[in-house]
């Protein structure tokens, strides 16, 4: 049961990091981030409206709290690699099929890598 639980995390993981992936629009990087908090951090200590101050403070504290969590995350290469560990085991175990996890956008080559070819 233990293996189980491992092999879901792992797919789990990769599958929302190569979800996170999609998004549109500019990539947050840290440094986006962290140059985006300073200013807000100028505007809160200038601006005279008190409402305005508030909606800035929490623009603050969310930008805060994506910095930590984009600092947190685990690299998708590492991502991947536990993918590709427990992918062919995972899909035999639950059924799922090659051309289900290319729906989901996992490369062809993540996974031939995991064993998992186009006749599963």
């Amino acid at each position: 049961m233990a293996r189980g639980r491992r092999q879901a995390r792992a797919v789990r993981n990769y599958l929302d990091a190569l979800d996170r992936g999609k998004k549109r629009g500019p990539k947050l990087t840290e440094d986006k981030l962290e140059r985006r908090i300073a200013k807000t951090r100028d505007e809160i200590e200038t601006e005279s409206s008190p409402q305005r101050r508030l909606e800035l403070v929490q623009q603050r504290m969310d930008d805060e709290a994506l910095l930590d969590e984009l600092r947190d995350q685990d690299s998708l290469e590492d991502l991947q690699a536990a993918f590709v560990e427990v992918a062919a085991d995972y899909s035999d175990r639950k059924g799922i099929s090659y051309a289900a996890w290319r729906e989901l956008d996992v490369p062809a080559k993540v996974l031939r890598a995991s064993g998992i070819s186009q006749g599963s």
